[in-house]
């Protein structure tokens, strides 16, 4: 505790007034709090890393419908999993749940290790925060979170200098939230805390005079509430550049190819991909039997969080392959399989024919 900033407030009547707000302004009727278990909880927690609440409803109502229990999920084939996830981004967070699932089938007889947040961090894609949350709605066990809402809460709140994402400030960040967590009604605090950062004291425009703490907000005070938390250092996101090939046979269908497990669109079906025209042309002559080039289509960027992507879509029609590859598949954009795709290969497939994945995302919140 020693690296904890002085509390704002003493611990029972902060919890007090967020609980009061909580009462009158919070979510009480969300998908995955009614009925509210380890499981349930799990999914949604990792669903909405990266991605707002409106948006993960759908996804999470849908997934829930095919995959009840997590052994149904442990049981799943990963294309079955990635295509619930298709929309949602950041695959590596749907192979890491799927990946969980049969760990806790295999080793924890079907169930979550809720016992601790030390064993629920053992699981694939489960940190400290996503521990605490899944034990403290789930059990109602004494567990700290400290996701990005609750970050640029206690970070305004107190006045916090630096980056968040420093180690100093991260730890100090952590004292407070395990401060002010109280020992009772953890399933409402820990839906409160998240609440009050989502839906209040919000990234660009925080409502700061229908505030519960305004009178003790040190960011308030300032006059500058926007000024925290501190921006990680920026760096300049590089471009990199790849052709992708739309490869169709007589009947219109389109060669997609399974990417690696791990990396980027790991475990994702994506149209064959080249960083030159030459390895392009080499991979047609290999491969395809009477190719016939069009005009490329335009280019565009797909951004990632490190780097963007730009893309040039190549269509070439074709007679068929030359032998066979055990990596791809003829897809059919008219009746298209239940596979995960890379968000950029849905659209261009889109353009062949219309269809739909669902579940469609949401709107931002």
């Amino acid at each position: 505790m020693a690296e904890m900033p002085t509390p704002c407030l003493a611990a029972d009547e902060f919890q007090h007034r967020l609980l009061r707000w909580f009462d009158q302004y919070g979510r009480h009727d969300l998908p995955w709090q009614s009925p509210r278990s380890a499981y349930r909880v799990w999914v949604s927690e990792i669903m909405l890393q990266q991605t707002q609440v409106a948006t993960v409803i759908p996804y999470f109502e849908r997934f829930m419908e095919r995959f009840p229990t997590l052994e149904a999920l442990a049981c799943a084939p990963q294309d079955e999993v990635l295509h619930l996830w298709t929309g949602l981004g950041y695959y590596a967070r749907a192979r890491n749940l799927h990946k969980a699932a049969q760990l806790a089938l295999a080793e924890h007889g079907g169930e979550l290790p809720t016992q601790s947040v030390d064993m629920l961090m053992t699981l694939p894609g489960i940190g400290r925060s996503t521990a605490g949350a899944i034990i403290a709605q789930s059990t109602g066990q004494q567990a700290a979170i400290l996701d990005g809402n609750v970050k640029r809460s206690l970070t305004r709140l107190h006045a916090v200098a630096g980056w968040p994402g420093q180690p100093a400030v991260e730890r100090a960040l952590w004292a407070l939230a395990e401060y002010f967590t109280p020992t009772t009604r953890l399933a409402d605090y820990t839906q409160a805390v998240m609440d009050f950062g989502a839906t209040l004291c919000k990234r660009s425009k925080p409502e700061c005079p229908i505030c519960p703490f305004n009178d003790v907000c040190r960011a308030c005070a300032q006059g500058e509430p926007q000024r925290f938390p501190e921006s990680k250092p920026k760096k300049v996101t590089p471009t990199r550049e790849t052709l992708m090939l739309m490869l169709q046979d007589p009947q219109g269908r389109v060669w997609l190819e399974q990417r690696p497990p791990s990396g980027l669109w790991g475990g994702l079906w994506s149209l064959p991909q080249f960083e030159r025209h030459g390895e392009l042309n080499h991979w047609l002559e290999d491969n395809v039997v009477a190719a016939r080039r069009l005009a490329p289509l335009p280019a565009f960027t797909h951004t990632f969080s490190h780097f963007k992507l730009l893309i040039t879509p190549q269509p070439v029609s074709c007679e068929r392959l030359a032998g066979v590859r055990e990596n791809g598949l003829w897809y059919d954009v008219h009746q298209p399989p239940a596979l995960g795709l890379a968000a950029p290969v849905k659209s261009l497939l889109s353009q062949l024919a219309p269809f739909d994945l669902d579940p469609a995302p949401g709107p931002a919140r």
